[in-house]
């Protein structure tokens, strides 16, 4: 296989592959009101797409555009070479289309509409590899039972592979003319010609700076058609631009050079659709992030919300913080007789933690209570919540009724501006409100637990260093050692040698009940120590809270509609720039013109 072949198979796979990205693409279940228009465009394009692969083997399309007498229909007899087609300067003459075509030709592979166009059949060598359509005008509407014949041009446009773009020195500045070559020329090749050599001036230049910034014009020519046709039918070869202009029609548009056109339009079609959709996906995008910026303040104003009533509750819940404090205290002592005293007071306050539990209804008091010891308890008390229960742990954190509708309200604004469905707010009811805050609740309680364990872990590092541990240790064990000291004096010598009787309960009762006195004298003077930096840690831990972004807000829906959206709109520009590269390599020629690349946001 030739490389030439191969590097031409590989073109349309690639062509296929890309076809099926933006297939896949234009079926994404969006609610956006931008990407229904899109998916609606991309639809027809690729119905076109299709169309065009189907004729890959047919003769090569040409169609003549231009305005009302400028000469289309003796620029077609003169390539012909016969007359073919009723021309004129005044009227249009052009109201039922002409197909021009070679006996040999197969019309069923041209998949044109021939019930509405009128079949001419020609011996022309310049209808070998190309058929020749003959348009109407686009700038008259002469009413006929078929419609008008700008009706009929849009319908037949879609069919055309090369448009013939056909204008004289009155007509070349047309506004509507202009406005319908812009809408034609997607998907199409070009070649500009300028009629009535033998009467106008040559305006090509001016032409040329009218075409330049929305077409590539290689070339354009100058023709006399009434000349030209003469010297055919004198079976010479017609001179000068029209010359050239047959030498480019027989050389181009071969049928060797039939796949490399269709391909190259194919290319400019989903260019041209791409570019379209981004220009809607643009007016939109700032009401988009409107609408997201909406949703991030609300959740910023949820964390601030329950961010202050934590740290009011926080404040006010220093037996939960000190007894966390020191069970973690106590972890980081070790085994010693003080940190013993430590775990006796934190078992009890353990004890008296797993009855708080059953009787927490904050955030703040779930939280401290701590996510290893609170997950003990934590799924078994939820299930036993009463949904009241939970909508009122959320109206404690501000999130009541008005608070709620409020924010409906608010989203809801800005969710029809930026184009989206009314479907994605109409499962908001109250009660569903209730429920996404309940969640924004739980969410919020799992972020605070863990940050208070952080919070509890940094403090009671700095509060067991060693020379801390060294002074309790030593208050607490000097105690003990009196104790001792004094049992084992009364016991060994007083008893022994001097004979005096054993200490009795009157001595044992009050020492075991100052060793209460004295370790708790202790324990508290340890845990005042711990509360010094309270409320540092507890300012800290509020705008940690209050910096860190929920997942989620109150309308989870919407934000994964936003989320889904803006994939898609990123995917539609990642696809613009491959077609966009790949128009450059492939759509581009030297001999034809062609619609510029467009600029896309």
């Amino acid at each position: 296989m030739k490389d030439d072949d191969l590097q031409q198979l590989e073109l349309l796979s690639t062509l296929d592959r890309l076809r099926h990205r933006v297939t896949t693409w234009s079926s994404v279940p969006l609610q956006w009101e931008p990407a229904l228009r899109c998916q609606s465009l991309i639809t027809r394009i690729l119905s076109r797409v299709e169309t065009l692969q189907f004729r890959y083997e047919a003769p090569i399309v040409v169609a003549t555009f231009g305005g009302t007498g400028t000469g289309k229909s003796s620029l077609v007899n003169a390539l012909v070479g016969e007359e073919v087609s009723s021309s004129g300067r005044e009227r249009p003459t052009t109201r039922k289309p002409k197909l021009i075509v070679h006996f040999d030709t197969d019309l069923k592979l041209l998949n044109l509409p021939l019930d509405d166009i009128d079949v001419v059949q020609s011996e022309a060598d310049v209808l070998r590899d190309l058929v020749i359509l003959d348009c109407p005008d686009p700038d008259t509407n002469e009413n006929s039972e078929a419609g008008t014949n700008l009706d009929r041009l849009r319908k037949l446009l879609p069919y055309c592979d090369v448009l013939l773009v056909v204008s004289t020195q009155q007509k070349y500045r047309s506004a509507r003319v202009s406005d319908e070559l812009l809408a034609a020329a997607s998907g199409c090749r070009m070649i500009f010609v300028q009629t009535h050599a033998d009467l106008d001036e040559d305006i090509r230049a001016d032409w040329r700076s009218t075409l330049v910034d929305q077409y590539q014009v290689p070339d354009l020519f100058f023709v006399d058609s009434l000349k030209a046709f003469e010297e055919r039918q004198q079976a010479q070869h017609p001179t000068g631009d029209f010359g050239r202009l047959i030498d480019l029609l027989t050389s181009k548009l071969g049928a060797s050079e039939r796949l490399r056109i269709r391909r190259a339009n194919i290319v400019d079609l989903l260019q041209s659709g791409l570019a379209r959709c981004l220009e809607i996906i643009s007016r939109k995008e700032d009401d988009l992030k409107t609408l997201d910026a909406a949703l991030n303040q609300q959740r910023e104003q949820l964390s601030q919300k329950m961010a202050q009533q934590l740290k009011k509750e926080l404040l006010a819940s220093h037996g939960l913080w000190e007894r966390r404090l020191l069970s973690a205290v106590t972890d980081h002592w070790g085994l010693s007789p003080f940190s013993a005293c430590l775990r006796f007071y934190s078992g009890i306050g353990g004890l008296l933690a797993s009855l708080t539990f059953f009787r927490a209804r904050s955030t703040a008091q779930l939280a401290l209570l701590g996510t290893i010891q609170g997950k003990r308890w934590l799924d078994h008390f939820r299930s036993e919540q009463r949904s009241e229960e939970t909508l009122q742990r959320v109206s404690q954190f501000g999130l009541d009724e008005s608070h709620l509708r409020e924010a409906e309200i608010v989203i809801d604004g800005h969710v029809s501006q930026a184009g989206f469905d009314s479907s994605v707010m109409s499962d908001q009811s109250l009660d569903q409100l209730r429920k996404e805050a309940a969640a924004v609740e739980s969410q919020f309680v799992v972020d605070a637990g863990q940050k208070i364990d952080e919070s509890i872990e940094e403090l009671a590092r700095k509060n067991s260093k060693f020379y801390v541990r060294c002074w309790y240790e030593f208050l607490f064990v000097a105690y003990i050692l009196f104790v001792l000291y004094r049992v084992g004096a009364n016991f060994f010598y007083e008893s022994f040698i001097l004979h005096q009787p054993l200490l009795s309960s009157d001595f044992y009762i009050p020492a075991g009940l100052f060793l209460i006195l004295w370790s708790g004298l202790l324990v508290i003077l340890l845990t005042r120590r711990l509360r010094r930096g309270l409320r540092g840690s507890v300012e800290t831990l509020v705008n940690n809270l209050v910096n860190r972004n929920l997942e989620k807000g109150l309308f989870p829906q919407l934000e994964q509609s936003i989320l889904q959206t803006r994939r898609w709109a990123n995917d539609a520009r990642q696809l613009q720039t491959e077609v966009s590269q790949l128009r450059d390599e492939i759509a581009t020629s030297p001999h034809f013109g062609a619609k510029n690349n467009a600029n896309v946001p």
